[in-house]
Order: C-alpha cells, then sequence, then structure tokens
C-alpha cells in the first residue's frame, strides 16, 4: 500500500530545491517570507502550473512555481495565471 506520494522523499525534494531559489510569487510578483510559519497567508507553498486535479505533474520542475499560500489558495485548480487583487489586500 503506497502512503500519499506528497509525503515522499522526491516530493520534499522538490520543495527544497524550489524554496532554495527564493523566488518571488509567481502569481502576485511579491516577495514571499520563505521564514514565515507553513501556515501564514504570506508563506512558502508549492504550486502546479498545470494543477494535479487537470494532469499536471506533481514531481515535474518544470510543472512547479513558487507561491504565496494565499494566492496558491485563490487560484484554486484554474489554469491560468489570476493575480489576486493588490487593493484588497495589505502587503
Amino acid at each position: 500500500m503506497a502512503g500519499n506520494p506528497r509525503n515522499g522523499r522526491p516530493y520534499r525534494r522538490l520543495v527544497a530545491a524550489q524554496k532554495a531559489l527564493g523566488l518571488p510569487c509567481w502569481l502576485c510578483g511579491h516577495q514571499i517570507g520563505y521564514q514565515l510559519d507553513a501556515r501564514h497567508p504570506l508563506s512558502f507553498t508549492l504550486d502546479h502550473l498545470v494543477p494535479l486535479s487537470r494532469g499536471g505533474s506533481l514531481l515535474d520542475p518544470a510543472n512547479a512555481r513558487s507561491a504565496h499560500r494565499r494566492c496558491n489558495s485563490a487560484r484554486g485548480n484554474r489554469t491560468e495565471r489570476t493575480a489576486p487583487s493588490k487593493t484588497s489586500w495589505k502587503w
């Protein structure tokens, strides 16, 4: 019985490699708080250019993007790159 692939070593390596790049959020362009607690809205999450629910690859580095937790959540599984409204969020 296989476990959750997001708990596996290959996924953790991909997350670590993406974090090490120190890139800004690909959705809004603002810097990510890489040192923040993972539950913080401005913390890093690994987003997928092609959402997993739409056939995107979990482990393909070409499908990996750095995003804020709230930007990633706001985008959901849409395929378009939708920047959040900057007027409604306090940066």
